[in-house]
């Protein structure tokens, strides 16, 4: 789904802003462009959520679709995944300024064809032993409803299904940092809204007939649009594949350096994915459901701000790094860090305190029912505390990525899963996935306090006075605007609207929403952040 001709004005303003607070033109366009089509995708996914929402509520063979998820998104991230951000554009943005576009394009043929060829192979060998691998990732599945066997039949059913698209997001992730290295980002923005897309028409069209096999389908068949609608835009950045290994040449082996500590640091991420399901799956049937919903939520406003931003600056972030303009790389970073706070910190807050209407306006109907909006809500409130820090993350772990650090973030990435493994086994008992989305939370904030510290040694320091002032300032804010939020709860309480109800929970999220707003932005301006000045000048507001 693309916005509407109307919503393009607004988009300008969002680059001129950028342009400002990131200080460059060619950022800001890109962070626009970015901007524009992790909106598009997220908008895409949250439909996505609704219709499958709609159609299958916690029902516990959705429980095995989200299983079933995890063995085929585990193969594209350890190959493809690890090699995009942290290996394969710092390198390419080197070789291009050192060696040349022929040597630039012919690394990127290399390494296209090697993670091609992998990714292929892993994804056979996780095909033959799924039946021994999936059980292992859910055990408790189907012991609420006594269904054990049929819904771990149906896990490795799917996950077969899904297999296939690793291997096409293989190389499609490669033509993604391909075309983002060289400052080409329209393609790779519409390329996942392609793929949302793909699996909201599988939910509408094909739940019916076939159940979760036609969610796993769709899987497929958007994976495969997903690659096709980035094909033509090759030739305009002047690809030239070539059938070339070049296992043996400089550019390949750097790449494959700095893939093995991210291999593993994508591995983590993955345990803590492999951790929140295998608890859920001893809470109930439903619970894995329920706790992926609350998560996907809590990822919109991540993807929005720390996503879009971070992986607009990431190649710019690279060739500074490359040409070893380090006090350039220290404003860069210092800029962008303001920028995804001031959005994130309210963010964070606001989905904390509007979990319950956003649940119910967003999923509750058909399938799902009031039940299920009470179990997701109570979770997506817990993940809410951790979106700030998780949008801070993208920044700060692309800063050591393009110094061509990858043992550092790989590092705190590995802690961060540790703590949340420990807290997760503490806190499920006594709280359900309450407890697992707590424990996902407190596990980001020290990850992000972790890298910020580090990057700050790293570097010699990236704009502590002016981030903490900044941070600081917002912080007042959003402090305002959740006193705001929570005046309008209680005069809901007060006067007995039920926002369990559609139309309560509209009346809620529209004027706490609009409360908070105009707290936030009347703290912000009392308070001269700097962030919404630049907004303020920028967008003509």
């Amino acid at each position: 789904m693309t916005r509407p001709p109307s919503g393009l004005p607004q988009a300008g303003r969002l680059a001129r802003f950028l342009q400002s607070s990131l200080g460059s033109r060619s950022v800001a366009a890109a962070a626009g462009v970015v901007a524009f089509g992790f909106v598009g995708s997220r908008v895409l996914g949250l439909v996505r959520q609704v219709v499958i929402a709609r159609a299958f509520g916690t029902e516990p063979e959705l429980s095995a679709y989200w299983v079933a998820f995890r063995l085929p998104d585990l193969v594209f991230q350890l190959l493809a995944g690890a090699t995009l951000a942290a290996a394969f554009i710092p390198t390419f943005s080197r070789v291009h300024l050192r060696a040349g576009e022929e040597q630039a394009w012919r690394l990127a043929s290399s390494v296209l064809n090697l993670v091609a060829i992998a990714t292929g192979v892993l994804a056979a060998v996780a095909f033959v032993v799924a039946p021994l691998i999936v059980p292992w990732l859910a055990p408790g599945l189907g012991e609420d409803s006594g269904r054990e066997a049929e819904l771990q039949s149906l896990a490795v059913e799917l996950t077969r299904i899904m297999l296939l698209s690793p291997l096409l997001f293989g190389v499609s992730g490669m033509l993604t940092g391909i075309l983002n290295a060289r400052q080409h980002f329209v393609a790779p923005a519409l390329a996942p809204m392609v793929y949302n897309a793909s699996i909201i028409l599988g939910a509408l069209f094909l739940a019916g007939p076939m159940g979760v096999r036609g969610l796993a389908l769709a899987v497929v068949v958007g994976a495969a649009g997903h690659l096709a609608i980035q094909l033509p835009a090759l030739s305009a950045v002047g690809m030239r594949w070539q059938p070339s290994f070049d296992v043996a040449s400089e550019g390949v082996r750097e790449v494959g350096r700095l893939m093995g500590p991210r291999v593993i640091g994508l591995a983590a991420a993955q345990v803590n994915f492999v951790v929140v399901t295998f608890f859920a799956s001893f809470v109930s049937d439903e619970a894995i459901s329920a706790v992926n919903y609350a998560f996907l939520m809590a990822m919109l406003p991540v993807g929005i701000i720390g996503m879009a931003i971070s992986t607009a600056v990431f190649p710019t972030l690279a060739t500074q790094a490359a040409a070893r303009q380090i006090e350039t790389l220290q404003a860069s970073l210092a800029s962008t860090l303001r920028v995804i706070l001031f959005l994130a910190l309210p963010a964070s807050i606001g989905l904390l305190l509007l979990a319950e209407p956003a649940v119910v306006l967003l999923l509750q109907r058909g399938a799902f029912d009031a039940a299920s909006s009470e179990v997701v809500a109570s979770a997506l409130r817990f993940f809410a505390i951790g979106v700030a820090a998780s949008a801070t993350i993208e920044i700060l772990s692309r800063g050591f990525y393009a110094m061509a650090d990858t043992r550092t973030p790989v590092t705190m990435a590995v802690l961060a899963m540790l703590a949340n493994v420990a807290l997760a086994g503490a806190l499920v008992a006594p709280f359900g996935i309450r407890g697992l989305a707590a424990a996902a939370s407190i596990a980001s904030i020290a990850e992000c306090v972790a890298l910020w510290l580090a990057l700050q040694r790293r570097l010699g320091g990236i704009g502590r006075r002016a981030v903490g002032r900044s941070l600081a300032r917002t912080g007042l804010a959003t402090a305002l605007m959740a006193e705001a939020i929570s005046l309008v709860w209680i005069a809901f309480a007060v006067a007995g609207v039920d926002v369990g109800t559609t139309l309560g929970a509209l009346g809620l999220a529209v004027v706490g929403g609009l409360a908070g707003a105009v707290a936030f932005v009347g703290a912000s301006a009392w308070t001269g952040n700097e962030a919404y000045r630049a907004l303020v000048g920028r967008l003509g507001v």
